[in-house]
């Protein structure tokens, strides 16, 4: 903040300035020249003129102080406009100003007169002032002011345990197999129950009943065991 309204301060001195300083140079009355000077609203008019009827030093002033006196445009005002299109508004900028200047001196100033010549050398220099050092300055200015503040990223936050994915496998009809990961206390989709073996007999295909077993783990007689009336009853006669 500091330094933005330090350098915007010092640009808007400058502009000040260099408005006094246009002012003074354009819109002096020249009562020598009143009935010399004429409109120009053809491109390239004076120029031709400084080159075949002014000397070399007469025509380098006319032409070189137009030049410089658009200098100061190119150097302030890319402070004040957008980033974008940063040279594109400096030049139209520098147009409009130095066309409603002209204007101001044929309607109103003695000894002046409008001239599109005055308006594309002003608008020349503006455009030489940017790229030797407007552009650079104005440039180191925006990315140091403009430039916003890195936010601080908090980390994320660990998955909890029941959210944790746990790898698993299945079978597919084909015999290959497909792995996928599941959440921490459910079954992964897919997958089903182990069924208990089920005994087939071999010649007649009958399906048997697995074997009873105890809490000792032997199996128990009687249950589900073929034959096992028969059994206990030659146990009886024996004893």
């Amino acid at each position: 903040m500091l330094l933005r309204v330090t350098v915007l301060t010092v640009v808007l001195l400058g502009l000040v300035a260099f408005s006094i300083l246009l002012a003074k140079v354009t819109l002096t009355p020249s009562p020598a020249s009143e009935d010399i000077v004429t409109s120009n609203l053809r491109p390239g008019r004076s120029l031709r003129q400084y080159a075949e009827d002014y000397t070399f030093l007469a025509a380098c002033k006319q032409a070189g102080g137009n030049v410089l006196l658009g200098v100061p445009f190119g150097l302030l005002l890319p402070f004040l406009v957008p980033r974008r299109l940063r040279m594109i508004s400096m030049t139209l900028l520098t147009a409009a100003v130095m066309v409603l200047v002209e204007l101001v001196q044929g309607a109103l100033v003695t000894g002046r007169a409008f001239d599109i010549d005055d308006v594309i050398l002003n608008t020349s220099g503006a455009l030489l002032g940017y790229f030797l050092l407007g552009r650079r300055i104005s440039h180191s200015y925006h990315a140091h002011a403009h430039t916003p503040r890195a936010e601080a990223v908090e980390p994320e936050a660990e998955p909890k345990a029941a959210e944790r994915k746990t790898p698993y496998r299945t079978k597919t009809k084909t015999g290959t197999t497909k792995t996928g990961t599941t959440k921490a206390g459910t079954p992964a989709r897919g997958t089903t129950k182990a069924k208990e073996p089920v005994e087939t007999g071999a010649r007649t295909g009958s399906t048997r009943l697995p074997k009873a077993r105890g809490s000792s783990g032997r199996p128990t007689a009687g249950v589900g065991q073929p034959g096992s009336g028969r059994a206990l009853l030659d146990r009886l006669r024996r004893r």
